[in-house]
């Protein structure tokens, strides 16, 4: 155990599988007493009894995120039984597929509920008891796509760019409070998210490489919980295509589009599904979805890097003013 982490509660929405569940075991491991929630009470459950194992205590609280009560409640029973909490995670996320036009409704909007309008539920409730004790930590989960676009999958960026822009909003609320808003990015990770995708395309789906493990996402939260930083995109596919759209978005958005039609797409049909948009699906509880696969993700790290090493030479070599060598600057972050 880490002492640094000893009697820190954090809790953890999102926290039945995935990123979720990695980032629970992952302070169970630390020392830090977590709080779980998630619609499916089962697998939260059973991570409890594998964080108490550690030697920690883990308090299970089933919510859904797109319920404002619930989430308050969620606060209330960590309060009721820890008597505080340093940190918050806003990680419950649902994931949807398809052109606006064969997107249902009614899909959208609850995609909305649950990305958006959850991680307002939740800053809400953990921000009440912030306030009280005069500290906190409140992480966001937003994603790669909320620094870029891409097709197909509208509602989902819609929701993660209205995750970050409104945390920086809060960001900017909040200085000098003692409260600090910290906004984590993935690029696509290894979960069983992409079981439990809603899709409306008419094809099955598979994750586009390169694919992270949640790991990777769980060590980021776990540093900002201890260290705020306001935006931190995690993977390097991630801080690549940010900056790829930074610098040429025409011609980012052309190569996405391509991206997604070759590469994420099987050629297998598929009747349209909510996925778990609506309910909580019974697969998919643990922390990887199976999709990690080492020797591809090295090749195509490869290229991605090169394409971005590439791009950078040329646009430095036909760079005639100074703007254009500033903006390079700016979006790659040098």
């Amino acid at each position: 155990m880490d002492r640094a982490w000893k009697k820190k509660v954090i809790v953890i929405t999102g926290a039945s599988s995935g990123i979720g569940r990695t980032t629970a075991l992952l302070l169970a491991r630390k020392g830090a007493h977590v709080v779980l929630a998630a619609r499916r009470e089962e697998p939260l459950e059973d991570l409890a009894a594998e964080c108490e194992a550690l030697g920690v205590q883990a308090l299970v609280v089933p919510t859904d995120v797109a319920d404002a009560a619930s989430v308050r409640h969620l606060a209330e029973e960590a309060v009721r039984v820890f008597g505080h909490f340093n940190g918050w995670v806003n990680n419950a996320g649902v994931y949807m597929l398809g052109s606006l036009e064969e997107t249902p409704d009614d899909a959208f909007r609850q995609l909305m509920e649950t990305n958006f309008f959850g991680t307002v539920s939740g800053a809400r409730a953990a921000l009440g008891q912030f306030r009280r004790q005069g500290y906190g930590t409140l992480v966001n989960v937003s994603s790669a796509f909320g620094t870029m676009p891409a097709p197909y999958l509208s509602a989902y960026v819609a929701s993660k760019f209205a995750v970050r822009g409104f945390s920086a909003s809060l960001r900017q609320e909040l200085l000098r409070t003692g409260i600090d808003v910290c906004t984590v990015m993935p690029a696509a990770i290894d979960t069983p998210l992409w079981r439990h995708t809603a899709n409306y395309t008419g094809w099955r789906i598979r994750p586009v490489e390169p694919v992270y493990s949640p790991e990777r996402v769980a060590r980021t939260i776990l540093r900002v919980l201890r260290h705020p930083e306001p935006e931190v995109l995690v993977g390097p596919s991630a801080k690549s295509f940010s900056a790829m759209h930074g610098l040429l978005p025409g011609t980012f958005e052309r190569a996405m589009r391509a991206d997604m039609d070759a590469l994420h797409f099987k050629d297998e049909r598929q009747g349209p599904t909510p996925g778990n948009v609506f309910q909580p699906m019974p697969e998919g509880t643990g922390t990887s979805g199976g999709y990690h696969g080492t020797g591809k993700q090295w090749l195509r790290r490869l290229l991605v890097a090169g394409g971005v090493a590439a791009a950078v030479v040329s646009l430095r070599r036909r760079a005639s003013d100074r703007g254009l060598g500033l903006r390079l600057s700016h979006a790659l972050g040098v």
